[in-house]
């Protein structure tokens, strides 16, 4: 159950990326690398 939590938070913060075309705020960006390290951590550290 971890790992697909964590497969669905890392695709989540992968899909947040593209909102870095549009106009972005450091609060976007930390949400972003926070899904990313926080799917990573569920999904490979067990």
């Amino acid at each position: 159950m971890k790992r697909i939590c964590g497969l669905i938070l890392f695709c989540f913060g992968g899909g947040m990326a593209v909102m870095l075309f549009l106009p972005k705020t450091i609060t976007t960006l930390l949400f972003i690398i926070g899904c990313l390290v926080a799917g990573y951590q569920l999904f490979c550290c067990q």
